[in-house]
């Protein structure tokens, strides 16, 4: 701050801003010496409020120097140009809408307000928005691009592969030029100096870089001996305008249209281009890309170190196994000539029970034989009896249906002349000659009349 040598009487505000350290120009005005005294604090304020009702809101270009961002999210920064500097402070709610990293010497354009902060009575700008200058027009048609293509399906997740995990070939794709190159031969060189990579240059800015890349991928995409089974699309960082090729169109329908995974390493891990959403995978830095193709050789091997232990382990236990099972069987078995010893005692054992039962089965069979002899006589005989007197009792009953019997008692049998028994007085009618047997000799009969009565049938008179 301009202070004069001799004390302050009177002063007032200029409308002028010095950046260096000067916050206000003060002109002292001695011709009044009962002018107003003012107090540090309320200066500051009336100043904050002159700034405030005359400048704000407020956009103000330049380069950021300095930049830092505090625990608490609050950053803190400075613009310059040729001619000054100012103090700036960005709040954590605002900058949590930012959609870039700032960075040391980026231009930008802020937008706030003009303040003074009080405690140190320094001028400052709050910023309420933070863009990088000049890429207003550019940024908008990356938007426009942006929309149209993921509408179109391009940035689908759906059609993105996995990588390759031991790629037999690996194609890359940048400038001859290029830092990019350099970074990623090293990395591929120092983790797989094993797996050949194709390289297919092309210009990575410029207007003639779309057409270039586009032409190179396709080289790859056609190459067969050896046809690589990743690709890497990579380039350093860079301005909006430098990293433009990679928003082309035409680049962005040739990346979808690979027939291997693509990696798009294309500047810092703050920059995004159209590639990067068409790639099948964004690598943050061309370092990363070729990263995220290559495991170590080293990790290889102490995989398979690993394994190696793994599988030797398992073997040993197994080995163990089988011996404790092997021990635990021979003490099962011991020594051969005493199970023969054992198995000889069990088959004597058997012969004897087995001499037992048949001489056991030899005196049950000859008992039964004499019993059975002496029953034999005796079931005959009874057998014999029983015949005889059944075949009494049917001699009587059929004695007793002799029919010459009955006729004896006064009864006839009547027939027809087909010698047909006549049992019904229905089959008989008047003048019919009839048989009638009696008990010692026939006659012949005329049927003079017949009658029914309520007690049998009526019989003929004789003629």
């Amino acid at each position: 701050m301009v202070v004069a040598s001799r004390p302050i009487v009177a002063c007032r505000v200029v409308d002028e801003c010095i950046a260096a350290d000067t916050c206000l120009v003060i002109e002292h005005n001695f011709s009044s010496p009962g002018a107003r005294v003012w107090a540090v604090g309320a200066l500051c304020r009336a100043v904050a409020d002159t700034l405030d009702a005359r400048f704000n809101p407020v956009t103000v270009r330049g380069e950021i120097s300095g930049f830092s961002r505090a625990a608490s999210g609050h950053c803190y920064f400075g613009l310059k140009d040729d001619a000054g500097q100012l103090r700036c402070a960005m709040f954590r709610r605002s900058a949590s809408l930012l959609d870039f990293s700032p960075r040391e010497g980026d231009q930008v354009e802020a937008r706030g307000r003009l303040a003074v902060y009080e405690p140190r009575g320094d001028l400052q700008l709050v910023v309420e928005s933070l863009t990088r200058a000049g890429q207003g027009a550019l940024f908008e048609q990356f938007l426009q691009r942006k929309a149209r293509l993921e509408a179109l399906g391009l940035f689908d997740n759906e059609r993105k592969r996995p990588l390759p995990v031991l790629p037999r070939a690996i194609g890359l794709v940048t400038s001859t030029g290029a830092a990019a190159l350099h970074d990623v031969a090293t990395a591929l060189r120092r983790r797989v100096p094993h797996i050949p990579v194709v390289l297919a240059p092309a210009q990575v800015q410029g207007a003639a870089a779309p057409a270039e890349l586009a032409r190179a991928l396709r080289s790859l995409y056609a190459l067969r001996d050896p046809a690589p089974d990743v690709i890497l699309l990579v380039r350093g960082g860079g301005s909006i305008e430098d990293l433009w090729a990679f928003n082309d169109e035409q680049l962005a329908h040739v990346i979808v249209q690979s027939p291997v995974p693509v990696i798009c390493g294309v500047g810092h891990e703050t920059d995004f281009t159209i590639a990067d959403f068409c790639a099948d995978l964004r690598a943050p830095t061309p370092t990363a890309a070729a990263e995220l193709v290559s495991a170590s050789r080293d990790t290889w091997l102490g995989a398979l170190e690993l394994l190696e232990g793994r599988l030797e382990d398992a073997v040993t236990s197994r080995l163990d196994a089988l011996a404790q099972r092997l021990d635990r069987a021979s003490a099962r078995m011991g020594r051969p000539s005493g199970i023969v010893a054992r198995q000889q005692l069990g088959c004597a054992h058997l012969a004897q029970r087995l001499h037992h039962a048949a001489l056991a089965r030899l005196v049950r069979g000859a008992e039964a034989q004499r019993q059975l002899q002496q029953r034999l006589p005796r079931a005959l005989a009874q057998t014999l009896a029983q015949r005889d007197n059944a075949l009494a009792h049917a001699a009587t009953r059929l004695q007793l249906l002799d029919p010459s019997l009955v006729l004896q008692r006064g009864y006839a049998w009547l027939a027809d002349d087909r010698g047909h028994a006549l049992g019904s007085i229905e089959q008989l009618e008047p003048g019919a000659e009839i048989n009638a047997r009696l008990a010692d000799g026939q006659a012949r009969m005329k049927v003079l009349d017949t009658r029914r009565t309520r007690s049998g049938p009526t019989n003929g008179s004789p003629e």
